[in-house]
């Protein structure tokens, strides 16, 4: 289902661990931001993810990383809603829920890696994605541009769009390839070298270093 927006801006979602949050997350989806006009990222901390190792710091202290990062930045918020799941956290079921909230002319989007993309045909109810939302990639370093099989590449050059204009004016179902910085940065990184007493002020900012130190987190 698509149809034309109201003149309401489209709203991007942009899910992740953030274990913790780094500027691998931030500095590429703010470039994102400026490329294809985006007003609002609405940061969705997971809960318990579906396909990775079960998170260090608790619910509570990633979703205040999260806000420390995005303080003084309107362009960001955040919304804790998966964090409230006792249940593995799919995104097809937020990206669903956040639809019947925002009804059907608002432009919806979800920003992924490349690396997701890849494997975006392993996700539960993955083809459903594109009926709620448009796709937008971010670059990641290391990681091939070409799908698993033909089926996918069909799919996928189906899918895709490089006029950005078409994102804001349909409200679902299409693929953006982002021309993003690539930053080799990982939460796993962080955490071994917390662990090694390496410092990390280049990774993160300050104001989430600074609650690691107090709440002596990844020791």
């Amino acid at each position: 289902m698509s149809i034309p927006p109201s003149s309401e801006p489209m709203i991007a979602y942009f899910g992740g661990t953030f274990d913790p949050i780094h500027y691998g997350h931030l500095r590429p989806v703010t470039a994102l931001a400026q490329e294809i006009g985006l007003h609002q990222i609405v940061l969705l901390p997971n809960n318990v993810p579906p396909h990775r190792e079960q998170p260090e710091a608790s619910p509570a202290q990633r979703k205040r990383m999260a806000e420390l990062a995005v303080q003084d930045n309107p362009l960001f918020r955040v919304d804790d809603r998966e964090l409230h799941r006792t249940l593995p956290s799919y995104t097809i079921d937020t990206l669903e829920m956040l639809r019947a909230e925002k009804g059907w002319q608002v432009p919806l989007a979800f920003i992924i890696g490349q690396d997701s993309l890849l494997t975006l045909h392993r996700w539960h109810r993955w083809q459903d994605l594109l009926n709620c939302c448009h796709l937008l990639v971010c670059a990641r370093p290391g990681y091939r541009q070409q799908m698993d099989t033909p089926e996918l590449e069909h799919w996928l050059a189906y899918h895709l769009c490089a006029d950005v204009s078409r994102l804001h004016q349909q409200s679902n179902g299409l693929i953006y390839l982002a021309n993003t910085p690539l930053l080799p940065i990982s939460a796993t990184e962080i955490r071994q070298r917390r662990q090694q007493g390496i410092d990390c002020q280049d990774l993160l900012p300050t104001a989430v270093l600074n609650y690691i130190d107090t709440h002596r987190l990844y020791r």
